[in-house]
């Protein structure tokens, strides 16, 4: 695992640039950056050999495709590593998560109306080693994952310290 350490100012800066927006040319980005394309290039394929940097990917509203129902479905098993591998093979979740607290992993689900959501948490309960489940319905997506920016750049010294 790698350290925020790691990486130089130049690193961070596209890190940061490529979470904001990856759209654009290299030539566009570079020239936001200050720097010439082929760095950028370099630094970007260096990120990407090194795991930082997974891949690109549109940043979709599934409400606005007509995904109304989401939830947070708390798994509580005696198998979790089988009972996860059967959950992420649900097409309609989104995300798994291990988890410490109560429940054994959190599964992150969005369906098209509410039958498929109630289908869907019945599939997950119906899994062999699933003792029960817990799970909360979604009301409004406040902020979501996908527009997180971490914090990477260390912010300038106030002037009265």
């Amino acid at each position: 695992m790698g350290n925020l350490k790691d990486f130089d100012e130049l690193d961070r800066r596209i890190i940061e640039m490529l979470c904001r927006s990856s759209q654009g040319s290299y030539r566009q980005l570079a020239k936001q950056l200050g720097v010439h394309p082929t760095t950028l290039i370099q630094r970007v394929k260096a990120l990407e050999q090194r795991g930082v940097i997974k891949g690109y990917r549109a940043k979709v509203d599934y409400v606005a495709m007509g995904y109304d129902y989401t939830g947070i479905v708390h798994v509580y098993t005696d198998n979790i590593v089988s009972v996860e591998k059967e959950i992420v093979a649900i097409p309609e979740v989104v995300s798994v998560f291990d988890v410490t607290g109560d429940a054994d992993c959190m599964v992150l689900v969005t369906c098209l109306d509410r039958e498929a959501f109630s289908e869907t948490v019945k599939m997950i309960n119906s899994i062999a080693g699933v003792q029960k489940t817990n799970t909360s319905v979604v009301l409004n997506i406040v902020k979501s994952s996908d527009e997180f920016v971490p914090q990477l750049l260390v912010p300038p010294a106030s002037k009265g310290q």
